[in-house]
């Protein structure tokens, strides 16, 4: 798969894995849409990068429809009806478990995201049944797929707190060990369910055959989800968080996304002036920008329906010009702040016709709960586990609340034209890499595939450590790393030229009358292609 920008005339695609791209292409090939590229996509890597995301975890959209408007589609589970603070407190827990049946406690809402999807899809055009669109993800399942090396390293990290997980073994496993580097690693039924779904319909995840299946097996394992609780969910269509910028207007996604950081950190950045890319103004103003946007996050995000601030005035010309005169520009803030985890996928798909889409899933931790529901093949997320049981936290726990999501897909449509979907993989990295590529691409001019690749940094705690710092690839220039060292950054320099730590990156452009364009991350198995 190149990992170089790849132009097209009628369609493109970019994705973390080489398999989903092929399947996103065949559709646009067949004459779909990008939105039904991106579901294509979206259901293969579902199946083909299992240690990233999965169908029983959550999915946010952007959607730029040719006449202008973004569409904002939020596909996030709830807590189940049993999921409560004294339920965990019974059983002895002063923090929800991170693995196993009381780790998935949340609604799947991926599925009920594709179904809005296709509705947008058709809206624009699309004629493809969701049949189609998910024969790839089908075709994958069935035959199975080699594994990949970034899955084979993280079920070997993390086989101690998995093996023992309901399902996971069967599903994951060779013989109870980790499978090794390209064993084709079958899912059939995982495909059973693709197959039903194609022919019932999405809805009937939530509210049919597939949903009594999910139910029965995760009462048979002890999770508080229910039944009535898949009954009871639907994804929404919300209005986007958006800032103006110098170059144009910047979408993300509201509450209980962190879109706001994102957001703010390009937007505190911007009047910071900063001449030149990859210098140390660059990277000193995009830490701290992201330090202050961090700070308000903490601060504000949670579940929508509980939101005690509106999340637009943290945008506005005087906010936003307090927190930049908040940043000393030659010195870092200490930085105790808890980090956010997550492992995720982006992706994203844009034609000729102008419509754009960047879309996001995800199941939180690497495998998510582990849990794998045996009648479906489906592997549940493990999103409440960001929930408190400090009913005095911001985001406590309660039946029907949702979680705190580190997931938020973003879209630019630039003054010049351009409309740019991009986004990443990577918990708390999302806003930094977001920040990255997108003020290196557009901000200093750097070509696309050139910006994602370029080296990246993460503002966040090392895992298995209290140790707070900045970690960075080694590529970046030791004149800037000195000075980063001098305004009293901790820095760690890792060994990898090119980490997973600093996620998967991509986008996808689409620009007036001279086609389209769109990259992947060398960090990932994927990359773009289109037609």
């Amino acid at each position: 798969m190149n990992h170089d920008s790849f132009h097209a005339a009628r369609g493109v695609v970019a994705a973390p894995h080489a398999l989903a791209v092929e399947a996103g292409r065949q559709v646009l090939a067949d004459g779909g849409n990008a939105i039904e590229a991106a579901l294509a996509t979206a259901a293969a890597i579902a199946v083909v990068y299992p240690h990233m995301n999965h169908m029983g975890g959550d999915g946010f959209w952007l959607i730029r429809e040719p006449n202008g408007r973004v569409r904002y589609i939020e596909a996030c589970g709830f807590a189940g009806e049993r999921a409560s603070i004294p339920f965990y407190g019974e059983q002895g827990y002063d923090a929800i478990p991170e693995r196993g049946p009381l780790a998935a406690l949340t609604v799947p809402g991926l599925v009920g995201g594709w179904a809005l999807a296709l509705e947008a899809a058709q809206a624009a055009g699309g004629r493809m049944p969701m049949s189609r669109l998910l024969e790839s993800a089908i075709s994958h399942a069935r035959a199975g797929v080699p594994v990949t090396a970034s899955q084979v390293q993280l079920t070997t990290d993390k086989l101690a707190e998995l093996k023992d997980v309901p399902g996971f073994a069967d599903a994951f496993l060779v013989d109870g060990a980790p499978p090794k580097l390209g064993h084709v690693q079958r899912a059939e039924r995982l495909a059973d369910t693709l197959e039903h779904l194609g022919r019932a319909g999405l809805e009937d995840f939530y509210r049919g055959d597939v949903a009594h299946e999910l139910a029965a097996d995760l009462e048979r394992i002890g999770s508080p989800v229910t039944g009535a609780d898949l009954k009871r969910f639907k994804a929404m269509l919300r209005e986007p968080l958006s800032v103006d910028l110098a170059a144009g207007r910047v979408f993300n996604a509201p509450p209980p996304t962190q879109g706001l950081a994102s957001l703010l950190i390009l937007a505190i950045f911007e009047r910071l002036a900063v001449p030149r890319a990859e210098s140390f103004d660059h990277v000193h103003g995009l830490v701290e920008a992201t330090k202050r946007a961090f700070l308000v996050r903490n601060k504000v995000v949670r579940d929508f329906e509980h939101l005690e601030h509106d999340p637009a005035s943290f945008l506005t010309k005087a906010a936003l010009d307090g927190e930049a005169g908040l940043i000393d520009r030659r010195r870092a803030l200490p930085w105790p702040q808890p980090a956010q985890r997550g492992d995720t996928i982006w992706l994203g798909a844009a034609d000729a016709s102008g419509l754009v889409v960047s879309y996001i899933q995800s199941i939180f931790f690497e495998f998510g709960s582990g849990c794998v529901l045996p009648r479906t093949g489906v592997l549940m997320q493990n999103r409440g586990a960001s929930f408190s049981l400090d009913p005095r936290a911001v985001n406590p726990l309660a039946p029907g609340r949702r979680p705190f999501h580190t997931l938020n897909p973003a879209l630019a449509v630039l003054k010049d034209g351009r409309v740019m979907g991009y986004g990443t993989m990577g918990g708390e990295g999302q806003p930094q890499t977001q920040a990255a590529v997108y003020t290196r691409h557009v901000t200093y001019g750097v070509p696309l595939a050139e910006a994602i690749d370029r080296p990246r940094w993460l503002l966040g705690r090392t895992w298995g450590s209290s140790h707070t710092n900045l970690r960075l690839e080694g590529r970046f220039d030791d004149d800037l790393l000195r000075a980063l060292r001098s305004a009293g950054h901790d820095l760690e320099v890792l060994d990898a030229p090119y980490s997973d730590t600093m996620g998967h990156a991509g986008a996808v452009i689409f620009t007036p009358k001279r086609g389209l364009e769109g990259a992947h991350d060398p960090r990932a198995d994927g990359g773009a292609a289109g037609i």
